[in-house]
């Protein structure tokens, strides 16, 4: 009783789960590839499968957990979804079998669809809405200094052990699920309409609207497909990178650094690259400058296909290395300029509807294009794999075209919020 009345401000919680959920995550990140490829000995079909897994959790889920949000309690969304991820990860750090990441899968998926919106909702619910925009900003980036603080213990831990930074990452986030069991506040609640709670029925009307929407606008017609070709590539780019510098190139002996500690600067310099070229351009292209961000986005496409096809092609460790963190660049980049692309686009009261279909797409292209390429992978070579998804963003390049062209001709719909999302 002593604790439930002694409940800790609500901004220095948002700002702690950020922290420790950055953290413990990018953690288990630093090495978790690594894991699955060198100790539980998956092949490249079974690599995308479980990535295929995951988006099935996710998309399945989706309803579930917004009725427990939207109905019951946010708090308790959040403190459930961090717990099954502590789980799931503590299961595939202890059990190195393909069945055992899998099921890991299904509990990440699951809890992190449990934190995904309702974290947001919260945060906005307690702290208020002229106060969360800066919440969200701070949040930001203490997740990502926590991140470049975890990926060199991640991977000095695997030197020992290669399971100990998903295990002690598990325990961080099962750590984080008590802490906020105890000590997170929840005044502002109030369930949602019953006309806006989650359900089955909600899904399948939105996916109807938003197809309404997106047909009656060309524009976002085009970032539909755009959205589709980009989930079916992304898997097989995601689950087959490290299987590809591990398998087809020599890691250099300097310094004799073990392939460990390499993933490790990798990751950094990844980390590191995109968080200053994404800021860099984010300070010269103006949200509101619609055709100018289109160019930028345009040229990012184009710097991650060919990134990816000179990466899969490359024949030494450091034309791979420079080819991977370009084609990382290119689509990092772009991603902070991707939904205010969708909101500037979608009119206003429809504008939700669209995000949340788009999202719906994303998922579906996830789960439909990445056992393909796996299967290539398996059968043919990773090369051929990840030329596969270069191929598969090819016709991006026709519907980018298309979109300078109809940039200079339809209406948009500014917003502020638009402003602070490419801001953050």
């Amino acid at each position: 009783m002593h604790f439930k009345l002694h409940k800790l401000n609500p901004f220095a919680i948002y700002l702690l789960i950020t922290g420790i959920g950055s953290f413990a995550t990018n953690l288990i990140f630093s090495i978790n590839m690594v894991y699955q490829i060198e100790t539980v000995k998956l092949n490249p079909l079974q690599l995308v499968l479980v990535g295929t897994t995951l988006e099935v959790a996710c998309f399945v889920s989706q309803v579930p957990t917004g009725v427990l949000a939207d109905m019951y309690s946010r708090r308790m969304a959040v403190v459930l979804g961090y717990t099954l991820m502590g789980v799931g990860f503590l299961l595939e750090g202890l059990i190195p079998s393909f069945g055992a990441v899998l099921g890991a899968q299904l509990l990440w998926g699951c809890g992190s669809t449990f934190v995904s919106g309702a974290e947001e909702a919260w945060c906005a619910d307690e702290i208020g809405e002229a106060a969360v925009g800066n919440a969200f900003i701070r949040g930001s980036q203490i997740g990502q200094i926590a991140s470049l603080l975890a990926i060199p213990l991640g991977i000095g831990l695997a030197i020992y052990r290669i399971n100990f930074p998903i295990i002690l990452g598990a325990i961080l986030l099962l750590l984080l699920g008590c802490f906020l069991g105890i000590w997170m506040p929840e005044k502002n609640f109030h369930p949602a309409p019953r006309e806006e709670r989650s359900s089955w029925h909600a899904m399948g009307k939105m996916m109807v609207d938003g197809g309404k929407a997106v047909t009656r606008n060309r524009m976002l017609l085009v970032i539909l497909c755009i959205t589709a070709f980009s989930a079916m590539s992304s898997e097989g780019f995601d689950r087959l990178q490290t299987d590809h510098f591990i398998k087809d190139f020599t890691f250099p002996q300097l310094w004799h650094l073990s392939h460990l500690v390499w993933f490790g600067i990798i990751n950094m310099g990844t980390s590191i690259l995109c968080l200053t070229v994404t800021e860099l351009v984010r300070r010269r292209v103006k949200p509101d400058q619609h055709t100018q961000m289109v160019r930028v986005m345009f040229a990012c496409q184009l710097l991650l296909i060919g990134g990816i096809i000179a990466f899969a092609l490359s024949g030494n460790f450091y034309l791979a290395l420079i080819t991977f963190w370009c084609a990382s660049i290119g689509r990092s980049t772009a991603a902070p300029f991707y939904m205010n692309w969708i909101t500037q686009n979608s009119e206003p009261r429809m504008r939700a509807t669209v995000i949340s279909m788009f999202g719906q797409v994303d998922a579906i292209g996830q789960i439909a294009g990445g056992p393909a390429v796996g299967y290539i992978g398996t059968i043919v070579s990773l090369r051929a794999a990840l030329l596969t998804t270069s191929a598969i963003l090819a016709p991006n390049i026709f519907f980018f075209i298309r979109a300078l062209g109809l940039s200079k001709q339809v209406q948009v719909y500014p917003d502020e919020v638009e402003v602070e999302t490419v801001k953050v």
